[in-house]
């Protein structure tokens, strides 16, 4: 069983972006956004993907999560059968120590959120935070993208 480990935070600069050495646009929809389950559709740049992802751990680190690309045009279809609310964003991705953070920079109606991710190996891995990373939201629930679409940023 595949396994997502990450952390999220805030941001307290834009900083950021002078040590991205990527960014690609990223559309994406739910077909399901069950707290114990969710089924993604993503265009991202030229390629389209869809995701299972199962509920997280205790702490939020760490959940199940099977992805597989698909055509870009099967994508753009599914996205139209989606739940109400499309997530619009750029992810930056930036190298910090052995790790790369992906800095995603929300559109639309949750403009003016950033939220920076690492991945990790194990939930106590050390890795390098970068001076521009703030506040921890790992686990808190309204900052994944699938209750983005329910309670957009614009709305708290």
């Amino acid at each position: 069983m595949a396994q997502e480990i990450e952390r999220k935070f805030l941001l307290v600069t834009d900083d950021f972006k002078k040590f991205a050495t990527n960014s690609t646009r990223i559309t994406q929809g739910y077909l399901t956004s069950l707290p114990e389950r969710t089924v993604r559709v993503r265009i991202k740049g030229d390629k389209g993907y869809i995701t299972i992802k199962g509920a997280a751990s205790a702490s939020g680190a760490t959940r199940y999560e099977w992805e597989k690309e698909i055509p870009v045009d099967d994508a753009a279809e599914l996205l139209k059968l989606c739940e109400p609310g499309i997530i619009d964003k750029v992810r930056y991705e930036v190298k910090s120590g052995m790790h790369i953070f992906e800095v995603d920079v929300f559109q639309g109606e949750n403009q003016g959120l950033i939220v920076a991710e690492v991945e990790l190996s194990t939930e106590d891995e050390s890795f390098d935070k970068p001076a521009w990373i703030g506040e921890e939201v790992t686990g808190n629930v309204k900052y994944y993208n699938s209750m983005l679409v329910k309670s957009p940023y614009s709305s708290w």
